[in-house]
């Protein structure tokens, strides 16, 4: 088969597209052909050999990185029934990885595609709108709220809005550049904003009118989340989902006991609860085949892996970055 290899850890042009040896099905695993492969951030970090605190540890050199898949089940292993061959599923985590022709998982971990919903969209909720779905829980948002989202052009950004606004809430979305923005609009949020302009905090304000952000759900990280954590109201709730940028942000001890701002870190509560992943990843899907849930997805040949990881460090794609062999 062919798939994209690591062989040493550096640049986005170190990721190569070669030919690497077919998996084989073992006991309880079936075999799937490739229809759509998931690209997370994170991989970016890990190829450059920089992995921190919050990433996994770095991979075993040469690897092929990924792990979410959907496709077409085309052989089974030992003891699984023959009746998934054929079958259209999505796994989050598949071996030797994502970025490939052809990869295994194992029975408990798959999920078939519901009807109606595509390779893409399922490979793109599988797991990046199971988290949504998780730190959604968490989050708790209610019809009276005024919520703040951050990387709101993201991945989880985008059904973070989606679903913010099918409760009711006021929806502010912030991300960077023009066309994400734009984007951002076009999910219907109440107001969107630029946070790579100076003055953008300052924006917000002018526009609740008096009004104050209840809660921020916060996927970027740094000063741009200092500026966000700057809006909220007295008794409102600070959520981290995510840390886009990499860089750290940690409100204000004195400033949250005196405005009574619960703080919460969502991203890393739902990563200590690894038993709810399942659940989360079926309601994630069944909401994407009903329309509630609907993700962007922007695409990349498999060849071009190294091209998708660039524009990814660049902060110029949106949406659920997706490998196509």
């Amino acid at each position: 088969m062919r798939a994209v290899v690591l062989h040493e850890f550096g640049p986005a042009e170190n990721l190569t597209y070669e030919t690497w040896p077919d998996p084989v099905a073992g006991p309880g695993q079936v075999r799937i052909a490739v229809r759509a492969a998931g690209v997370h951030f994170v991989e970016t970090v890990l190829r450059q050999g920089a992995a921190g605190d919050m990433a996994p540890p770095e991979p075993e050199l040469p690897a092929v990185f990924g792990g979410e898949v959907a496709g077409i089940v085309d052989a089974v292993g030992p003891g699984v029934d023959p009746e998934w061959l054929g079958r259209a599923v999505v796994t989050p985590r598949s071996e030797p990885g994502g970025y490939a022709e052809l990869s295994v998982a194992d029975l408990a971990q798959l999920h078939e595609v519901p009807d109606g919903l595509g390779f893409e969209a399922a490979v793109a909720m599988v797991m990046t709108g199971a988290t949504a779905i998780g730190l959604l829980d968490i989050a708790q948002l209610a019809a009276d709220d005024v919520v703040l989202v951050t990387s709101a052009a993201g991945g989880v950004g985008r059904l973070v809005v989606q679903y913010a606004l099918s409760v009711g809430a006021v929806v502010i979305g912030a991300a960077g550049g023009a066309d994400k923005v734009e984007a951002v609009w076009e999910l219907g949020a109440d107001l969107a904003v630029d946070y790579n302009r100076p003055g953008w905090a300052d924006t917000v304000r002018e526009r609740l009118d008096g009004r104050e952000v209840s809660v921020v759900l916060d996927g970027v990280g740094g000063e741009k989340s200092a500026a966000a954590f700057g809006l909220i109201g007295r008794g409102g709730r600070y959520v981290v989902i995510g840390w886009s940028s990499q860089e750290g942000f940690e409100p204000d001890a004195g400033v949250v006991e005196e405005r009574g701002i619960a703080v919460t870190n969502a991203l890393m509560r739902l990563l200590a609860r690894p038993e709810d992943g399942p659940d989360q990843e079926r309601r994630a899907l069944e909401a994407a085949a009903k329309g509630q849930l609907v993700p962007a997805v922007q695409t990349y040949p498999l060849a071009e892996a190294a091209r998708a990881h660039a524009a990814m460090e660049r902060r110029e794609t949106t949406g659920k970055v997706v490998l196509i062999p």
